[in-house]
């Protein structure tokens, strides 16, 4: 069967240390592994970044305090690194889930208005 796989299943660590949470899947046609934090402040699931195939992408609100990179094809690697924990800040549960990515190509002109 095809699944996600990520590791560790439990860290405890303090302010100021080092953090990385490893992630890999099985399915053949996916291409991409999204990371998610969900504090206990807030359940809700908030986007952290994702890879697609090798190239990574960090949201605005995570940018600089989280970074993800590695490889998001089947059987291999992508990573999450959080190098200096805020404390209770970044104390939440960390998801990762692996997808297809989606592409899309938006024509910059659709029509014009004539004058």
């Amino acid at each position: 069967t095809d699944k996600v796989h990520q590791t560790p299943t439990a860290i405890l660590k303090g302010p100021e240390d080092k953090v990385q949470l490893n992630c890999s899947h099985t399915v053949p046609s996916y291409n991409m592994i999204l990371w998610y934090q969900q504090s206990a402040q807030n359940t809700a699931l908030k986007l952290i970044g994702y890879v697609r195939n090798t190239s990574p992408t960090v949201e605005d609100s995570f940018k600089g305090r989280f970074n993800v990179s590695g490889d998001a094809a089947p059987n291999k690697m992508a990573y999450l690194h959080i190098p200096k924990l805020r404390g209770a800040e970044d104390s939440a549960v960390y998801f990762c889930a692996a997808s297809k990515a989606q592409c899309f190509t938006i024509p910059s002109l659709l029509y014009k208005n004539p004058l």
